[in-house]
């Protein structure tokens, strides 16, 4: 079974906002199974609706459009829908009840434009609202349906799990069509994409006779890049079989050309690596942060329970708290010297087993005769003080952002190889 997704708003169009919705649409049918071959967006233009949704029908067997389900002049996905459908909107008056009760509720006037939201296509069936005023709808054309959502994240995926899942399912139970599609992501750190594909060129060329098990690459950005294996099937054993096997395949294959660049699967970060090594070795950690400013403290509480093994953060962006605080020798702070000081520093200052620093140049101008980009890591683990030179691309923001992950990357490596050498 064919699913077209149709995001409605010129405000996606502009790059005002990011269409998440679809993303996470796509996300949610792949795991059960339905295919989802197109994504559409579309302005706040009537003819050009019914373009898109006419178009996502003749080539799809269900269609969900998210968006243009307000109570504004621009919210015009009813009437298109209408349309389609060769049908009148007709009022609900028990819809318009519910919406005069939320704004009661909140005691709040209800402006009379919110009634517009009580229209519905006629044949149409209603989604109640429970988080909001616009409710989803239901609405078959031909032998294919339509499902129109509201475009807030939040009340979209309420309706999609309480309503709209169960309803695609039980027609794609009644057509036939199952099957199951599962995925996993290896996440990377340190290589190019380019060069990522280079190095599982053989697993692409062995799958072109496979239909059910494909690779893709996924360029993250500041995360990295990202290698989903997906494999489909008829029933969740098989497809668990062929997901395992190719995995594994893909994991030597980049492990044998660029060693352990793998931090992590599916929705794992750097942080969550570092946390996960943190807790196994019993290891505090205290950090030292210049350029970063903080950065990597705040990716460290993101994981639930950091206060076991996060002491705290020492932002010294000033020398002279690198001077009087770390215990830094005065002199260039931009140095493989500082940088080591400064771990042992946070070691001694925050009361942790393990230091962890950054200092450099974000730019635009250079820094103690070093060139914007440059910075140094530096690690302070048992009797092992060692620290490691980057230099990073981008403008202030990117190299403050890539210091951050490449850092808790640093330490992640020597943490997994102190193990190995034990």
């Amino acid at each position: 079974m064919r699913v077209e997704i149709v995001a409605v708003g010129t405000e996606l169009l502009l790059g005002q906002i990011a269409d998440t919705n679809s993303q996470w649409l796509g996300e949610r049918l792949a795991e059960h199974g339905v295919a989802s071959h197109f994504h559409q967006h579309v302005g706040d233009n009537h003819e050009r609706i019914v373009l898109a949704l006419r178009t996502a029908l003749a080539r799809s067997d269900a269609v969900i459009v998210c968006g243009g389900l307000g109570p504004t002049q621009d919210d015009i996905t009813r009437a298109a829908i209408a349309e389609i459908m060769n049908v009148p909107l007709v009022r609900h008056e028990e819809i318009a009840e519910a919406i005069r009760a939320m704004f009661a509720s909140r005691a709040r006037s209800m402006p009379d434009n919110n009634l517009t939201q009580a229209e519905v296509p006629e044949g149409a069936t209603v989604i109640p609202q429970t988080r909001g005023t616009a409710p989803g709808l239901i609405c078959p054309v031909g032998e294919k349906v339509l499902y129109a959502v509201p475009g807030v994240p939040y009340e979209m995926t309420d309706m999609f799990q309480r309503a709209i899942l169960d309803d695609l399912l039980a027609r794609q139970r009644a057509a036939g069509l199952t099957a199951v599609i599962r995925s996993r992501v290896l996440r990377t750190w340190g290589s190019s994409e380019s060069a990522l594909a280079e190095a599982v060129a053989d697993r692409f060329t062995a799958l072109q006779s496979d239909p059910n098990v494909t690779i893709a690459f996924l360029a993250s950005g500041i995360e990295g890049i990202k290698v989903r294996v997906t494999a489909r099937g008829d029933d969740e054993e098989h497809v668990a079989a062929l997901l395992a096997r190719e995995e594994a395949l893909v994991r030597q294959a980049i492990t044998g050309a660029f060693g352990d660049i793998i931090f992590g699967i599916d929705e794992e970060t750097m942080e969550h690596a570092v946390a996960e090594r943190l807790r196994a070795q019993g290891e505090t950690l205290g950090l030292a942060e210049s350029l970063t400013g903080g950065l990597i403290a705040s990716r460290l509480v993101n994981v639930a329970g950091a206060s076991h093994w996060l002491r705290g953060s020492v932002v010294a962006y000033d020398a002279e708290v690198k001077f009087d605080v770390l215990g830094v020798a005065r002199g260039p702070v931009v140095s493989p010297e500082a940088a080591e000081a400064m771990a042992l520093g946070a070691r001694r200052v925050l009361g942790a087993s393990v230091g962890l620093s950054v200092t450099g140049v974000a730019g635009p101008t250079e820094q103690d005769g070093q060139a914007p980009g440059t910075v140094f890591v530096g690690l302070a683990v048992g009797d092992a003080v060692t620290h490691r030179r980057l230099q990073l691309p981008g403008d202030r923001a990117r190299v403050r952002a890539y210091s951050a992950i490449s850092a808790l990357d640093f330490l992640r490596r020597s943490l997994d190889e102190r193990v190995r050498s034990a």
